[in-house]
């Protein structure tokens, strides 16, 4: 009989930690954040992140990092009033793409909220084709 070996749990590197105060409007009949707010949190860490790499998503950029992927697991719902606090991390980059993380927390509060993940690929906007990833964002994740 063989034995698998256990996976190794993939790098992970803190990029961004931002707070983002939550809206009356983000929350849903229920009382606390809606389920889809909590990828907006995590889309605007990745935006700053880019933005503070260089690569901001802007139309006149060549290329784009788009996401292939996302998810989400909700631990602790999050309600109004408070600030989420968003912690992002990456994992080794690939040829044209890279894994992200995210952890959400409330501000005032060590418990975690939601635990998220999605992979961010570079691409020719015009092509809609792969490319490697800029040089700075290489340099920022590894």
């Amino acid at each position: 009989m063989t034995h698998a070996t256990p996976t190794q749990a993939p790098t992970r590197r803190l990029i961004l930690t931002t707070r983002i105060p939550v809206r009356w409007g983000d929350m849903d009949a229920y009382g606390h954040v809606n389920n889809t707010v909590y990828f907006r949190y995590f889309e605007q860490a990745r935006v700053e992140w880019l933005e503070q790499a260089g690569s901001a998503v802007t139309p006149d950029n060549p290329v784009a990092p788009v996401i292939i992927n996302a998810s989400c697991t909700f631990l602790i719902p999050v309600n109004y009033p408070s600030t989420v606090v968003v912690r992002m991390y990456a994992g080794e980059p690939g040829r044209s793409s890279v894994m992200t993380w995210y952890e959400l927390g409330v501000e005032g509060d060590d418990r975690l909220y939601s635990e998220g993940a999605s992979k961010v690929v570079w691409m020719d906007p015009g092509t809609g084709k792969s490319v490697p990833l800029p040089d700075a964002i290489r340099a920022g994740v590894s």
